[in-house]
């Protein structure tokens, strides 16, 4: 008895053993299972989100915007004007129907002179291309009709300065010669003889036309002054006289000059006369004249110690 009691102890000893290792089993399938069924499920919901997002419609791609009117590159002027001093004052000019005003403008602001204009230039479109000219065939080329107004210093070296230049219409006639060129103060030459101007009859007024002392003629563009021993204000008053222009005595010098100069342009006589006149001159390039406007005997420079 006792042995059959021991024996099913023991049986149900082992039977509870067996009873707990089966639950722990069974606990380890059901998380396995539970996990793998939840690995199953998140791996499907990530196939079918991409799924459906490769499925989605791409948005259009955005329309290149079309460039900015400030992107636009500058218009090209409709004219190119350069101005060079050295070694001599010249002028280049491309112009593409490019209005003649706004090119007059420029090259009134380089020149720093005046430019006028007739009525019938103001709008006047020119095209036009010459390169590196001085200034009287360059603006011969501007203009059919050209005026320019000088003044020339007799004591330098320098060239006419341009006080004022004309693009004037065909049919607009000549500025008026104080245009550029005025003064307020004007010198009179005043002579015994009333004969003056008229030609000697008799051989004795020949002779002492002759022994004058101060002969001025101006024929054919050249001017001759002959002057014994004369005043140098009275020799320019003669001169003035002779080409109907007003001279200015601002210096009361009294320079003897005693001089022959025979058939010169006016320019290169005055140079000869005196280093401190102003000379005043008009240049018509349409005709190829020149003429004096003015006479001035200035003050000497001063000279710095």
């Amino acid at each position: 008895m006792p042995n059959l009691g021991g024996s099913v102890a023991a049986g149900k000893t082992t039977c509870k053993r067996k009873g707990q290792g089966y639950l722990k089993h069974l606990k380890r399938t059901v998380f396995y299972h539970y996990a793998k069924g939840i690995f199953l499920a998140a791996l499907l919901s990530f196939a079918a989100f991409t799924t459906a997002l490769s499925q989605a419609p791409k948005k259009p791609e955005a329309e290149p915007k079309p460039p900015s009117k400030e992107s636009k590159p500058a218009a090209k002027p409709a004219f190119e004007l350069t101005v060079k001093a050295r070694p001599i004052l010249n002028i280049s000019l491309k112009a593409e129907k490019a209005k003649l005003s706004e090119v007059a403008q420029d090259l009134s602001k380089r020149l720093k002179t005046p430019v006028f204009l007739g009525p019938q230039r103001q709008n006047e479109l020119i095209s036009i291309e010459f390169s590196e000219l001085t200034l009287e065939p360059a603006l011969q080329l501007m203009s059919p009709t050209v005026y320019v107004d000088y003044e020339i210093d007799t004591g330098s070296n320098k060239p006419p300065k341009p006080l004022g230049i004309f693009f004037y219409d065909a049919n607009q006639g000549e500025p008026p010669p104080t245009a550029v060129v005025t003064g307020s103060s004007q010198s009179m030459l005043v002579e015994g003889h009333t004969e003056d101007g008229v030609e000697p009859e008799t051989e004795e007024d020949k002779k002492k036309a002759k022994e004058n002392p101060l002969r001025v003629s101006y024929k054919n563009s050249a001017l001759t002054v002959t002057a014994k021993k004369q005043p140098l204000p009275l020799v320019l008053l003669k001169i003035g006289e002779e080409l109907n222009i007003p001279v200015d005595i601002q210096n009361e010098n009294r320079t003897i000059v005693d001089a022959e100069i025979s058939k010169l342009p006016v320019e290169d006589v005055i140079r000869q006369l005196s280093p401190n006149v102003r000379l005043y001159m008009r240049a018509d390039l349409t005709r190829a004249e020149r003429r004096a406007l003015r006479l001035v005997l200035a003050e000497p420079p001063k000279t710095t110690q």
